[in-house]
């Protein structure tokens, strides 16, 4: 799997008076297990409906952004949660008709089940 932080260009040119956003690159821990892979993001301050992961043309993007929970009005404000932004580029190995995602407390966890060709299969061997 191929790691591609840099969100792809929708505009060859960006108007003059446009801002530029600012995007986090969120930590991730991928592990392999005899089924699939897992990757496991750390997304803080980010709700279900914050989230956006999608694959195409064998690129798995992630997309979050997070919302502070302000009770009033703050007098300084020294933190600020900004938008997250990964792509990863999966090979063949993955079967992505059943890529499976779950958020749960601020942690993203994606499910990327191997091919069965992929996955080691043990042969019984017969004694006569």
């Amino acid at each position: 799997m191929k790691e591609n932080t840099m969100p792809e260009r929708t505009q060859t040119k960006a108007p003059a008076t446009r801002e530029e956003s600012r995007t986090l690159v969120p930590p991730v821990d991928i592990f392999e297990t005899e089924d699939s892979l897992v990757v496991i993001a750390d997304l803080p301050g980010v709700a279900k409906d914050g989230v956006d992961v999608r694959v195409e043309n064998d690129l798995l993007t992630i997309k979050a952004s997070g919302k502070t929970v302000d009770k009033g009005e703050p007098v300084l404000r020294e933190f600020e949660l900004h938008d997250y932004y990964r792509q990863f580029q999966l090979g063949e190995q993955i079967d992505q008709a059943k890529i499976a995602a779950e958020l749960k407390h601020g942690v993203l966890t994606v499910m990327l089940p191997k091919v069965e060709k992929v996955k080691p299969k043990k042969i019984t061997v017969k004694v006569e």
